[in-house]
């Protein structure tokens, strides 16, 4: 299973800056996920959402990708987390000019997205993230609602995402940990795809994610990953 840190090392370091991404390294992630979102200037940077994007130290999508092609980070995958549609091209490009493609996988909630991707040729991979949501809407007043519906969710899943990737339309899924299963595991590795499970920050839920056989768990706090020292 490999580890991933979320934002770099979300809960050691603000999400999405340099300081991030090497305690993502020190604590030894396998792979690194980030976010790019397009500014209202037209800017690209690393940025969650337009509040995160308010941050001084602010990294533009160049100065990220041009990190990454660093050797510190030659043993790393990439998460590339897009956050609306509208420059998959750049992103593509981005990766494609760095020699970042073989280590990438570009996730996205949205499916038009992976379809320009696979227009583009570049042979990314392309990882559909799910649900798509603004917030976590499971700490809400309608929480019981939204777990009926994540459970519904969770059923149908396993067959909707294989037939995804047998439609070549994605090459795995990037799922919340409350839809993941061991079914989905099950489906999604008879197609040959992937799953990465997001974002959970318990050490308990991580080993059973691992025992039910998901590709990576991604987490905010990669220390979860390390063993327990007496």
């Amino acid at each position: 299973m490999k580890r991933v840190g979320h934002k770099g090392a979300d809960l050691v370091e603000p999400g999405n800056t340099r300081e991030s991404f090497e305690a993502a390294l020190e604590h030894g992630v396998d792979m690194i996920e980030f976010d790019i979102l397009r500014l209202r200037d037209g800017r690209l940077v690393l940025a969650h959402d337009l509040q995160d994007a308010e941050r001084p130290t602010l990294m533009t999508m160049d100065e990220g990708l041009d990190l990454f092609a660093t050797e510190a980070y030659a043993g790393v995958e990439l998460d590339v987390d897009m956050k609306v549609p509208g420059y998959e091209r750049e992103v593509a490009e981005g990766l494609a000019r760095r020699g970042l493609i073989e280590r990438s996988i570009v996730s996205t909630t949205y499916l038009s997205s992976l379809d320009k991707l696979t227009a583009l040729g570049t042979g990314v991979r392309r990882g559909l993230s799910v649900p798509r949501a603004k917030r976590d809407y499971t700490r809400s007043p309608i929480a019981p609602a939204i777990y009926l519906l994540l459970l519904y969710w969770r059923r149908k899943l396993p067959g909707r995402i294989a037939a995804l990737i047998r439609d070549g339309r994605c090459d795995g899924i990037m799922s919340h940990y409350l839809l993941s299963s061991a079914r989905l595991v099950e489906h999604v590795r008879e197609v040959g795809g992937f799953v990465y499970v997001w974002t959970v920050d318990d050490a308990r839920r991580i080993r059973q994610l691992e025992a039910i056989g998901v590709d990576g768990v991604i987490t905010n706090d990669p220390r979860l990953f390390e063993p327990a020292t007496a």
